[in-house]
């Protein structure tokens, strides 16, 4: 075969290319900044002679309107809508639930799940919807971000081969295995693969990749978090350095026949030094229960006080103490309740007027822990803590539901000091919308022939109209550092192939393997394909070498059907640097660098090559 010759275009692409994974991996400046810089740097070249082909100017920016961008766009929106009606809040309770808080079982839940969905739907559009469940579950369990988010991310790229409509290379290798056949006699034509065709491939692709995050994880995924999973251990230390308070929420249990049945929460309260922010009896849930309620028994008491005075509580009613919070893991999670300041403001109409008389839990869902007033804490052993009339200036700290503390925020008798808490506001009326327009748009991806990104836009613009997600809140929901990153890498990978640097890639490679066996020729189709994919789309890469792939595998006398799937699958083989959409959805959430990619990734790709021509040689 003849080498094709290397031009000037290509060789200045190729140091574009050199150039960007330099800045990739050293992150001189981010990686959205850089792939940014190097959109524009391809635009002003063109200005030179000899290098007018390099881009289309007129098609430069079309990254940020490509299917794949406004995809993710859809699904992010589609994903907040989701959250904001608790949907995705049942399926991190379930995932806690089952999984604990083991790391290795909470990553093959969610990330056997994400891949299941993937098979059906674009990866990307999966992942961006367990992004919430992710951050959820690593708040509650106290995982870093960072531990899940990988795994969940790349078994959401080895989903997408477990059906041919998982991934965009998939969709179109039928199409261009039947292009390719007008141009092949009669004898060398290949069948098309029907929709479980490479299901085989991709079951043990995910099983490969579930097993080598749970057997290594501990090892190549980042052991300190970068992500903001801490804030509320960091809120907890501040209210211990400033009052003393530990903030540690105990779980008691109050047995049958227990002494303590049939007395209020107001005598327990005057009688020992806790605090009830929660009670659980007969199979309900209740948070900052007012004085007056009866203890029933049995039921569960969460109790926030200092060692000493819960001690005594406890041998007072020999009471038992669970080990972890247990019936309150999910009303007192971190996402859902904590400690908070409140002051009260001049003018306020609470001022002269007792926390007793103010009703602070059942009218505003407050649990009064100190009272901050003149330099002095007030604490609950003090005879007045309760009947002490409220002044201008106090502060008062108090145990809430972020959700009270969010409607507190709009009433002008209280200053809530407190910022750090999420400010959501939880619409679980709205599920069925959520849930109706989630169903119509997986429907139109299974079933229709739109574009995935109108599909899904169809749901966006639903949740939006019908009043799931509001406009601003949609707009929030996007990470447009992902959107920044994809869109500006797409004319980069459009130069790759437009000025034939791809081209010349793959037949520099080829020529040289020329005569090799057969294996050896299918190896170096994956790691081509492989590498391509890293570089430029995974679709350009399968346009690319598909008929690469079946005149080598033709003038081998091979099967070029089998090559040719060969190159639809290892275009999936996207771990070693943050180019796919996937990668780079996850790489701002979790915290990650280009480092910790390559460390993770490496492994995985070699994997993925090893496990998937296993699996093709011998099935197919």
């Amino acid at each position: 075969m003849e080498a094709i010759g290397l031009t000037f275009e290509m060789t200045v692409v190729l140091a574009i290319l050199a150039v960007t994974v330099g800045l990739f991996v050293s992150e001189i400046v981010r990686v959205d900044v850089a792939a940014f810089s190097i959109m524009v740097l391809l635009g002003l070249l063109t200005m030179v002679p000899g290098l007018e082909g390099l881009a289309n100017l007129r098609q430069l920016f079309s990254g940020f309107g490509s299917n794949a961008v406004i995809s993710i766009i859809a699904v992010m929106i589609i994903g907040a809508g989701l959250d904001r009606t608790g949907a995705m809040s049942t399926v991190a309770a379930w995932i806690t639930r089952v999984g604990g808080k083991t790391e290795s079982r909470i990553i093959f839940l969610i990330s056997s799940t994400v891949g299941v969905i993937s098979s059906f739907m674009q990866n990307v559009g999966a992942a961006a919807l367990f992004l919430p469940v992710v951050s959820r579950v690593s708040t509650r369990t106290g995982l870093p971000m960072s531990r899940l988010l990988m795994p969940m991310g790349f078994c959401a790229i080895l989903g997408g081969t477990m059906t041919l409509v998982g991934s965009s290379p998939l969709i179109l290798l039928n199409d261009l295995l039947v292009s390719i056949n007008e141009t092949l006699g009669e004898d060398d034509r290949m069948d098309t693969f029907s929709l479980f065709s490479v299901t085989p491939i991709g079951i043990a692709l995910v099983a490969s990749g579930l097993l080598y995050f749970i057997l290594f994880g501990k090892f190549v995924l980042p052991s300190t978090a970068r992500d903001d999973s801490g804030t509320a251990q960091s809120t907890l230390e501040y209210f211990n350095a400033t009052y003393g308070l530990d903030g540690v929420i105990h779980e008691i249990d109050v047995p049958h026949g227990s002494l303590l049945a049939g007395h209020t929460l107001g005598d327990l309260q005057r009688a020992f030094n806790v605090q009830v922010i929660a009670t659980a009896f007969q199979g309900r849930t209740y948070t900052a229960p007012p004085r007056d309620v009866l203890i029933e028994a049995p039921a569960k008491l969460a109790i926030i006080s200092d060692a000493r005075d819960i001690a005594d509580f406890k041998d007072a009613f020999e009471l038992p103490e669970a080990s972890e919070l247990e019936t309150f893991a999910e009303t007192l999670h971190p996402g859902k309740a904590g400690i908070a300041e409140v002051v009260i403001p001049p003018g306020s109409g609470v001022i002269g007027k007792s926390m007793r008389e103010l009703w602070l839990r059942k009218v505003y869902g407050l649990s009064p822990l100190i009272v901050y007033r003149g330099g002095n804490a007030v604490t609950q052993d003090s005879p007045d803590f309760g009947t002490m009339p409220l002044a201008a200036g106090d502060t008062l700290v108090c145990h809430t539901p972020w959700e009270a503390l969010v409607r507190l925020e709009a009433d002008r008798d209280f200053v809530v000091v407190t910022t750090d808490f999420p400010h959501e506001d939880i619409r679980p009326k709205k599920i069925g919308w959520a849930l109706l327009f989630f169903a119509i748009a997986i429907a139109l991806v299974l079933f229709s022939d739109l574009i995935l990104s109108l599909c899904l836009l169809v749901g966006a613009v639903g949740m939006i109209l019908s009043r799931v997600i509001s406009v601003e809140e949609a707009y929030a929901a996007v990470s447009w550092q992902t959107v920044f990153l994809l869109a500006s890498l797409i004319p980069l990978g459009q130069a790759v192939q437009a000025t034939g640097t791809a081209a010349w890639i793959a037949d520099l490679i080829l020529v040289a393997l020329d005569g090799m066996p057969l294996w050896v020729l299918q190896a170096a189709i994956a790691v081509l394909a492989t590498f391509f994919t890293l570089v430029m789309s995974n679709v350009g890469a399968t346009v690319l070498l598909v008929p690469l792939a079946v005149n080598i595998a033709l003038g081998a006398d091979a099967d070029p059907a089998l090559f040719a799937l060969t190159v639809a699958i290892s275009t999936s083989n996207s771990f070693l640097i943050p180019t796919h959409q996937v990668n780079a959805l996850v790489m701002g959430p979790g915290g990650y660098s280009v480092v910790d990619f390559m460390r993770a990734g490496g492994v995985m790709s070699i994997l993925f090559l090893v496990v998937s021509l296993g699996v093709l040689n011998l099935l197919y």
